[in-house]
């Protein structure tokens, strides 16, 4: 039976607590609150498993070694006298990456050059050969975090990021970040017995991650590799064994998920990432404005991502954003209403009141992601006291 360890996974902020509850689900053992991540502990097999199956995470790091460290020199030094030969060898690749949070150093690619510098030399020193780097395509990724004086070095065992999902080969202006979509969606509370619209779909993102949610598809399955597949501890059975496990759950059913554009472009986009995640018998296309949409009748949950602004004068974006509360009145009834906006001017031309508020960054962009409840029988919105919204 293989060893437990312990594990850091990276998310975005504000994803930090959907993305403990997933992997309490998956079976984590001690999982903590970090700053946009989470700590757990596995075995090797629950690595994989959380690599293939995170909705929420970015990176799954196993970290090797912790210390103290004072400046260059001295990281340099605590660096080399790690063991490097158990995780790489001469002949392989190597990239290293960098996050600070200290005042220790203030650039992230320097930190990242001295790490390098030190496992190259001591290889160099040791066979007269050296790793060399490549940052797309390495057999190992190191990374680098810095808090306060405490250094943890961690080997990435992700490799491309989580969010690179391997369905979207069709991409929008400031496309939607897929990890950040599932977030929004397990926090919305939604369960795929209900209505799922998704009025200004884009690429089709939020969409796609509520089907894979729905039909329980590990967002790792469109996947063609992850770092670890390159280790020297590589396991490829129990690989297979955790892929074979997590296929198995996969089911189908009568969902109902309703995406729509009202650019022709932007909708053909959408359908052709739709049919790379094969998911075309799942979620349905239109092109169509917000406004002329009708959603079915009965209630469900629909969930906006409108343009902020950065590309539009700001009348043009209030008037955009109360067309958007006018029409949540006036057809939405029995439906809960989420949107996600940097704008918090525009925001106020909805004309409604949200009764929860979430923190997210879109990017660099801090945003707020607000609920509306549109109860049946009335065009305005009941005022009801926020709710713990639970992940599906």
């Amino acid at each position: 039976m293989s060893q437990d360890f312990e594990m850091v996974a990276t998310t975005l902020f504000g994803l930090e607590e959907v993305l403990s509850k997933e992997l309490t689900a998956l079976g984590a053992k001690d999982v903590k609150f970090l700053k946009r991540a989470v700590s757990f502990v596995g075995d090797i097999g629950f690595m994989y498993k959380a690599n293939y199956c995170l909705r929420t995470a970015l990176r799954v790091l196993k970290p090797i070694a912790t210390f103290t460290v004072s400046d260059d020199k001295n990281l340099y030094d605590r660096v080399k006298k790690i063991e490097w030969k158990s995780y790489l060898s001469e002949n392989d690749f190597l990239a290293v990456s960098t996050s600070l949070s200290t005042d220790i150093f203030n650039h992230t690619q320097y930190v990242s050059q001295k790490t390098k510098d030190a496992i190259v030399d001591q290889f160099r020193e040791e066979t007269g050969k050296r790793p060399s780097v490549d940052l797309d395509n390495p057999t190992v990724r190191v990374h680098v975090h810095v808090e306060g004086n405490v250094c943890t070095l961690s080997l990435d065992s992700s490799g491309q990021p989580l969010y690179k999902r391997g369905y979207r080969t069709e991409v929008n202006l400031a496309p939607l970040n897929e990890s950040l979509a599932a977030g929004m969606i397990l926090m919305s509370g939604w369960e795929p017995h209900r209505i799922f619209v998704d009025p200004m779909c884009g690429a089709g993102t939020l969409s796609i991650e509520a089907g894979l949610i729905a039909c329980a598809i590990p967002p790792g399955y469109y996947r063609e590799a992850f770092g670890f597949q390159k280790w020297k501890d590589y396991d490829a059975d129990l690989f297979e064994l955790i892929k074979e496990s997590a296929l198995g759950k996969i089911k189908s059913g009568n969902f109902r998920i309703l995406a729509s554009d009202v650019s022709e472009s932007v909708v053909g986009k959408a359908i052709q990432n739709i049919k790379q995640a094969r998911l075309e018998d799942v979620v349905s296309v239109t092109c169509t404005s917000f406004e002329s949409f009708d959603p079915p009748p009965g209630g469900g949950l629909l969930i906006l991502n409108p343009p902020y602004g950065e590309r539009l004068n700001q009348e043009d974006v209030d008037l955009l954003y109360k067309s958007i509360g006018d029409t949540l009145k006036k057809k939405y009834a029995g439906y809960t209403a989420w949107l996600i906006s940097s704008n918090k001017e525009a925001v106020k031309n909805i004309g409604l009141h949200a009764n929860k508020k979430i923190t997210l960054f879109n990017g660099a962009l801090e945003c707020r992601f607000l609920r509306y409840e549109m109860y049946p029988g009335s065009r305005k919105v009941k005022y009801a006291s926020p709710t713990q919204a639970s992940p599906v």
